[in-house]
């Protein structure tokens, strides 16, 4: 016999069904025995007579008879609540033990530093799966985005011999008899594809950033998705792309999940640094940072943004050049600020793209202005030797896109197995 789910047994009233799933309560009334069963699609009740002793979260499977439940007995608070399965059978697969931790723990009964230790335990409960539906949804409607726009996925090495950024930290490692780096970005190779010719091209993959950070936005390592275009004008290219990206992603995860989700307008609302930071001040808004912006200008940016337009996205454009990496292209009337932008989305940066600098001798001469080694980056700037067209592009990362959809109080929330400054288990 084929397996049935849970939420499938309403429409199988009177039909014999095997059920598989976990336990998620037991109770024992003179004899009779109630269970409530659990899959990836929900609860259903089950009900037997000398059954085995089974405890909760033990792995079972059941094979029995759909019944259709008096209405005094109807369950209004379940999907599967007009319905109950007269167990015939059951068999254990798996019995647990006593849980470390509970499954539906109420807030702040049990410390985050716990739950994380024991991640499959916490990932039971309700509620957990919906986050990872988001994540594939977002990323279905990305690639249906990219699909559809003839983009390519390319696939780029984790090991490098030198770091792809100036700006952040990075994992060193022991390769073999030499010494190699953690990928903090793809970027090298984006640029690499736009060289080769590739034109549009996409990636998802682990980045890893060695910074002793212990917010909630940030993880030692994390998912990117990345893309790059060639022959655009400007960063406003760019930022025109992904737009369009996320309403894509965000039309898929409203209509495969049914979050409510509000569906971004385009174009989105876009302000300068200079022009931010002049905003910032007007409120009495003291900044840490001069060339940047600080976590909390981002919320407060982000609302202001909200109150004047309605909208949950801004994008915070024309970097001092100071803010930036060497091969970010700067504006030819103010060689001061560079063509490039952070996308921000109910107050935290979730991209940061821009117009890449792709002629040699500009690039050469931006990289020794950072102090950094043109021996080092010989690989590098041979992809901008042989012909390489203007071209542009940014970093993503779904995880904080994900936490903000759902409300979530954490980035590592967001995150199947998060990584931090603390954290290599399980």
């Amino acid at each position: 016999m084929d397996r049935t789910l849970a939420i499938e047994t309403t429409k199988k009233v009177g039909e014999k069904v095997l059920l598989k799933g976990w336990v998620d309560s037991v109770r024992d009334h003179g004899g009779i025995t109630f269970i409530d069963l659990r899959d990836r699609s929900g609860l259903v009740q089950c009900v037997g007579k000398g059954l085995p002793r089974v405890t909760p979260e033990s792995v079972v499977e059941i094979a029995g008879e759909v019944k259709k439940r008096p209405e005094k007995l109807v369950n209004k608070n379940l999907e599967t609540g007009v319905v109950e399965i007269q167990i015939k059978k059951l068999k254990i697969l798996s019995l647990a033990d006593e849980l470390p931790i509970p499954i539906q723990a109420k807030e702040g009964e049990v410390g985050a530093t716990k739950r994380f230790n024991w991640r499959w335990i916490n990932l039971r409960q309700e509620g957990k799966r919906q986050i990872f539906e988001v994540w594939t949804a977002l990323e279905k409607g990305f690639r249906d985005y990219w699909e559809q726009g003839g983009y390519v996925q390319v696939y780029s090495p984790s090991f490098m011999s030198t770091a792809s950024e100036s700006g952040a930290e990075v994992f060193e490692v022991k390769y073999f008899e030499r010494k190699a780096f953690l990928a903090q970005s793809p970027q090298f190779y984006k640029q690499m594809a736009m060289a080769a010719g590739f034109e549009k091209i996409f990636m998802v993959g682990p980045v890893f950033r060695a910074e002793l950070s212990f917010t909630t936005r940030h993880m030692t390592e994390f998912t990117g998705w990345d893309f790059e275009i060639s022959f655009i004008e400007s960063h406003y290219d760019v930022m025109a792309e992904e737009e369009k990206m996320l309403v894509s992603a965000f039309k898929r995860v409203k209509a495969d999940v049914g979050v409510d989700l509000e569906i971004p307008q385009i174009p989105f609302p876009k302000i300068s640094m200079a022009e931010a930071k002049n905003k910032l001040n007007k409120l009495g808004i003291e900044s840490e940072k001069e060339y940047d912006v600080t976590p909390e200008e981002e919320k407060e940016l982000s609302r202001l943004i909200k109150e004047e337009t309605g909208h949950d996205f801004v994008f915070l454009i024309d970097y001092p050049k100071e803010a930036r990496p060497f091969y970010h292209m700067r504006h030819k009337d103010n060689p001061d600020l560079t063509m490039s932008f952070d996308l921000l989305y109910k107050g935290i940066e979730i991209t940061t793209g821009a117009q890449r600098e792709h002629r040699i001798e500009v690039l050469e001469k931006q990289a020794k202005e950072k102090k950094m080694s043109l021996d080092d980056l010989k690989d590098y700037l041979n992809f901008f030797r042989y012909g390489c067209p203007p071209h542009g592009g940014g970093g993503i990362g779904p995880g904080r896109i994900v936490m903000k959809i759902l409300d979530l109080p954490s980035v590592k929330e967001a995150t199947f197995l998060p990584r931090d400054v603390k954290r290599l288990k399980p």
